[in-house]
């Protein structure tokens, strides 16, 4: 009978042991259930306010005079906070080099990512990743659409269209013209090309476009297609580019060639290089895409979000698009001279 008690109590033990395990798995379950499913602003509500940030921001290429440009405003904007730093990263126009800094700044403990993207389907799954791991992300210049981001950016339709609108009625007519466009994939380029489409080339159908190539926003290889384009084709009247810096690269071959005195160019970003060039006679006109202000309204929505004043979901702003013609590119001169990037 004994025997028989003491079985019994050996098996209420082990039902017992059995019973506290499973309990213990399932609360640890539920635990990293929540841990993994957390969204980036879930996570940033439930932690304190710190005393510093530290901000990663991952440039597309510096050899881009306009990211060049918003890089040096980011860097001084940030001077005005004083508990936010800022770390820039130059991805040289290599997606491959750009994707792996994601990753580095993902594990380096950054507090924030702000990620200008060299092509936005390329840099997609990588700021998913930034997404995942609970850290507030913003694309810049061009936005990147991915849930859980915010975005500062510009309406590159907007910024072609206000060329377009001067262009139609000054193209001569039955002009021949070359097209310069920005990297394979680029919503910025994609978005101004479209508008180059709709704006004028359907409006003009006298137009020939002799040629159209993808020189990556980069002047020297605007200027090697340029070249190219001159000994093939002698005649061009207008170059359409998509941002200044290839703009600059094609009058740059033809600048002390009296054929091309009259030849049109027309550009975006507004660049302190293409007022000058505007000045001069040598370029017809911009759309604005003023870095001072992505950078401002960067560094205004990244330290709302990491101080918990908004959610980065909320984050989603344009800055304006205004054209620059001689008529006006004095003032931006002006601008340029009084932050330092034109000299007295």
């Amino acid at each position: 009978m004994k025997a028989k008690k003491r079985r019994t109590l050996s098996m209420k033990k082990k039902v017992i042991s059995v019973l506290l395990c499973a309990a213990m798995v399932a609360t640890m379950a539920i635990g990293c259930s929540k841990s993994d499913s957390g969204s980036s602003d879930d996570k940033k509500d439930s932690g304190d306010k710190k005393d510093s940030y530290k901000v990663a921001y991952i440039a597309r290429a510096q050899s881009d005079s306009f990211a060049a440009w918003l890089a040096n405003e980011l860097k001084a904007e940030f001077e005005n906070y004083d508990d936010m730093t800022l770390e820039v990263f130059d991805g040289e126009a290599n997606d491959e080099k750009e994707n792996t800094m994601i990753e580095n700044a993902i594990s380096s403990g950054f507090d924030g990512i702000i990620i200008q993207a060299n092509n936005g389907e390329a840099q997609l799954p990588y700021i998913q990743q930034v997404v995942d791991a609970g850290i507030p992300c913003i694309t810049t210049n061009p936005r990147v659409e991915c849930e859980g981001t915010g975005s500062i950016d510009a309406d590159p339709y907007e910024q072609a269209k206000v060329n377009c609108e001067l262009a139609v009625d000054q193209i001569p007519e039955n002009a021949k013209v070359v097209v310069l466009l920005g990297p394979a994939g680029n919503f910025h380029s994609t978005e101004r090309r479209n508008a180059w489409e709709k704006e004028f080339f359907e409006k003009r159908p006298d137009v020939e476009i002799l040629a159209e190539d993808i020189a990556n926003w980069n002047k020297d290889e605007a200027m090697s297609l340029m070249e190219d384009w001159v000994q093939a084709y002698g005649d061009i009247d207008a170059v359409v580019s998509m941002n200044d810096n290839m703009a600059a690269g094609a009058i740059e071959v033809v600048k002390d060639n009296d054929k091309f005195k009259d030849m049109l160019a027309y550009g975006v970003d507004g660049t302190a290089e293409a007022c000058l060039l505007i000045k001069e006679g040598k370029m017809t006109s911009t759309g604005l895409q003023s870095a001072i202000d992505l950078a401002k309204m960067n560094a205004e929505a990244i330290h709302s979000v990491l101080t918990g004043d908004k959610k980065i979901t909320d984050i989603n702003d344009n800055v304006p698009a205004p054209l620059i013609t001689s008529d006006n590119v004095d003032e931006y001169i002006q601008m340029y001279k009084d932050n330092g990037q034109i000299k007295e």
